[in-house]
């Protein structure tokens, strides 16, 4: 049984780490500890070099109802860090001169009521495999508080502002479909394929070579942070690193002997 205060149950398949919230008692209702313990499992993620790509899920039929506000009222109102800086921040929302920013990749799979802090996670992860039973909806406002999971940043960038503040300032409810045409999540499947589907496109990422992902998915949220020039600015100096490595030249060998590249992220 899961503790009371709800917990992040994490797996390690191969090169893929699961990382799943786990109350469904109380809808995956969030609280301190579990926002700690998603922190210990992202860094766990970003420190082990035989783990190449992140998979974020939940436990029962609910993705997350949200903060449990009565547990993390008390954090909410002192305006103190809900983690410490030495681990990765989930909601990857920390400048990169104030605590360490996650480099490897997560895919998240949702499912079901879906709402404030997890939509949040979910677009804080790379990419977002929905089920169609998804009922998404920015709550904050219903409540006298603000979004501060990255949602006003977030929404606004992949959905246009005009939309974001349709969901953002009355709460309302939006479904997959939605969510899909807004450009929240990337696809939509049936309830109950979702973490399939997300673990199928963990294993496409993670079957390619480890620092050329890293480099990559890098840069294009370089371009996304600083614009296109500063992008731009580090193509060569970071192409010719990866040129040089061990996996470049298996890659050259595999495309020659006109088979699947075994890379070893070296």
């Amino acid at each position: 049984m899961p503790h009371p205060e709800g917990e992040i149950s994490t797996e390690c398949r191969g090169p893929l780490f699961l990382m799943g919230v786990n109350r469904p008692a109380k809808l995956n209702g969030y609280t301190p500890k579990m926002t700690r313990e998603l922190a210990e499992a992202y860094t766990r993620l970003e420190d082990d070099p035989a783990l190449r790509c992140g998979v974020l899920h939940a436990h029962g039929p609910h993705f997350t109802a949200g903060l449990d506000l009565p547990a993390m009222a008390p954090l909410l109102r002192s305006g103190e860090p809900s983690m410490p800086s030495h681990l990765i921040d989930p909601f990857d929302l920390r400048p990169d001169d104030r605590g360490r920013r996650r480099t490897k990749p997560v895919v998240a799979a949702v499912r079901g009521i879906t709402f404030t802090i997890g939509i949040e996670l979910m677009l804080a992860a790379d990419m977002v495999i929905a089920a169609s039973d998804c009922r998404f909806a920015q709550l904050e406002v219903k409540r006298g508080i603000m979004a501060t999971g990255g949602a006003t940043v977030r929404i606004a960038e992949r959905a246009g502002l005009g939309r974001a503040l349709m969901v953002l300032l009355t709460g309302d409810e939006f479904d997959a479909s939605q969510a899909l045409a807004m450009g929240l999540v990337q696809a939509v499947v049936a309830p109950g394929e979702e973490l399939g589907a997300a673990l199928e496109l963990a294993e496409r990422i993670a079957a390619q070579a480890p620092a050329a992902v890293v480099a990559t998915r890098a840069n294009a949220i370089l371009a996304l942070e600083r614009g296109p020039a500063a992008a731009i600015e580090q193509f060569a100096a970071t192409q010719m690193r990866l040129a040089n490595s061990a996996d470049a030249a298996e890659g050259v060998r595999s495309f020659i002997d006109k088979r699947a590249a075994r890379f070893t992220g070296s």
